[in-house]
């Protein structure tokens, strides 16, 4: 009896074994590209799931990480012709995340005696980027260049970027495209130069995670 039970057990565990291998093969995962499903359209951010990290070196000793979340915008993409493609994305800056609090502080403050702020002022306006061209550069990865307003100044800018994930999102049934950026910019260009002089790095390293849905 207990050989029979024992011999039981065993088929059962390997019967469970195989249908759940033959699952995982059957099913693509979760963000699984497949360049023939990618749907044309217009395409709106996912605020709750986009952001642009930022990184700049502290004096020479360390680096200094940052955050802006709620980015809201949209996307034109035609997987047939995607050098057509067409971003505009706005960065609320009022919103940075960064760990210390009194350096949120410093880079809200007001300038003094009615001067420029260091960094950002109390009520900043958000940034925006809006592409001008996109060049296709892999099956996945594209340059878009485009124009980025920040701090009252328009200048170009060129974002590396991937596809980093599609398909339909498990939460909300939306068709969702992920895509990973990367850019370096010199925030001189955009008359935010305090601390340079003393080693607060004048390139920003930024890193981009946006969802798009429809």
């Amino acid at each position: 009896m207990r050989k029979t039970i024992l011999a039981t057990v065993a088929a059962a565990g390997l019967a469970a074994v195989s249908l759940g291998g033959l699952n995982a093969q059957g099913a693509p995962a979760p963000g699984a590209i497949d360049l023939t499903a990618v749907q044309a359209g217009d395409y709106t951010t996912d605020p709750s799931h986009s952001l642009v990290a930022w990184e700049v070196s502290h004096l020479g000793f360390n680096d200094y990480f940052g955050i802006f979340g709620d980015i809201s915008g949209t996307l034109s993409i035609d997987p047939a012709n995607v050098e057509a493609a067409a971003l505009d994305v706005t960065i609320p800056i009022a919103s940075v995340t960064v760990p210390s609090e009194g350096l949120k502080g410093h880079l809200m403050r007001p300038g003094q005696d009615g001067g420029a702020p260091d960094f950002f002022g109390p009520e900043p306006e958000a940034a925006r980027f809006v592409s001008t061209a996109v060049h296709k550069t892999g099956d996945t990865t594209a340059e878009i260049m485009g124009e980025l307003t920040l701090n009252g100044v328009t200048k170009p800018v060129t974002i590396q970027a991937e596809l980093s994930g599609m398909g339909t999102n498990a939460m909300n049934q939306k068709t969702t495209l992920g895509f990973h950026g990367t850019t370096t910019i010199k925030r001189s260009d955009w008359n935010i130069a305090w601390g340079i002089p003393f080693g607060i790095s004048d390139e920003v390293e930024m890193k981009i995670s946006v969802a798009f849905e429809k």
